[in-house]
């Protein structure tokens, strides 16, 4: 058993601007273990393997204190991003992630995106030998949908399946919510604060540094839609305000309150914000609020697609009919 609310590691080395200064990083890790949050969620990707590589060197005399997740497919070479699901790609992959994490087993190794060129039951199929050969415990899908999820269970029982889910994000409740329950696998909500936007103040685009993903692939925080979107934010303040908690920790207590078998893994870079995150985990919503929240935040309200369409066409997690309609489809 891990601590409901985990810790996602991407933004310390990736994806929201430069990389924060790396003791900074190292502490932010060592206070998370010191609180209590014992589920780390990585990848190879993020920093090109300097998030693992932090990890490892901070935490590497503490491993028994924590749950490691780690992923692959998604990597690199050199600079340039790769995709590669082949079974001998993902066993190297997870030879140079255990190096890096210094660590003999990975705990939950997750298949971080679809590779179209290979079957799902190839991939599963490789991780199964590293379950075998003892360097992994178990192993996950990201991004991918129900279909997928039962092809690879298929092959080997999935322990995990992640998947970006929150207010603003509704999509798992189309099919892979209700399969992960039936086939007894953990949903993983990764980005349950929506990348900052349900928070109190939300982020704010004209903030972000020119290298921020949100510039350019996440297009509800364009100015064509952003401010569309700010309305969604009434009823979670009121609802916030009845719950005595904050509006990101209304978030992420909302994506528990769907299962319990929904874990949350917020991502921040902030010490203090990965603290209120943490104690989020304290927070118990009513049965009326969760419906009222479902209620403002439902899907169709969101305004903008929530991937850019290279994004969109990274991942095979089901659409809801409006989105496909925004993408073309």
């Amino acid at each position: 058993m891990v601590h409901p609310v985990g810790l996602g590691c991407m933004n310390i080395m990736h994806a929201y601007g430069p990389p924060v200064d790396e003791a900074d990083a190292k502490a932010l890790l060592a206070r998370a273990l010191d609180i209590g949050c014992d589920f780390l969620d990585t990848a190879t990707i993020y920093g090109l393997g300097r998030s693992e590589e932090l990890i490892g060197e901070a935490l590497s005399h503490r491993r028994k204190e924590y749950f490691l997740a780690s992923k692959c497919v998604l990597g690199f070479q050199g600079r340039e991003r790769i995709l590669d699901g082949r079974p001998e790609a993902i066993k190297a992959a997870c030879e140079a992630s255990l190096k890096r994490l210094k660590t003999d087993v990975i705990d939950l190794y997750y298949l971080h995106r679809p590779d179209h060129k290979v079957p799902v039951e190839d991939s599963a199929g490789a991780m199964c030998d590293l379950i075998s050969e003892g360097k992994i415990r178990y192993y996950g899908l990201s991004e991918m949908g129900e279909d997928q999820l039962r092809r690879a269970h298929g092959v080997h029982p999935v322990a995990a399946l992640q998947s970006e889910y929150s207010l603003w994000v509704r999509n798992p409740e189309i099919a892979v919510l209700e399969a992960c329950r039936e086939l007894g696998v953990a949903l993983v909500a990764f980005s349950p604060v929506g990348r900052g936007f349900l928070a109190d103040p939300p982020a704010d685009p004209a903030t972000f540094h020119a290298v921020d993903m949100r510039r350019t692939m996440f297009p509800r925080f364009s100015d064509e839609h952003y401010s569309g979107n700010l309305p969604l934010l009434d009823a979670a303040r009121t609802i916030a305000a009845e719950a005595d908690c904050t509006v990101a920790q209304l978030a992420i207590a909302w994506t528990m309150a769907k299962g319990e078998h929904v874990l949350p893994i917020p991502g921040t870079r902030n010490m203090a914000h990965m603290e209120e995150n943490h104690a989020a985990a304290c927070v118990r919503l009513t049965a009326e609020q969760v419906a009222q929240l479902d209620v403002a935040f439902a899907p169709e309200r969101a305004v903008g697609p929530r991937y850019s369409g290279p994004g969109q066409a990274s991942v095979t997690t089901e659409m809801f009919d409006f989105e496909k309609r925004q993408h073309g489809g």
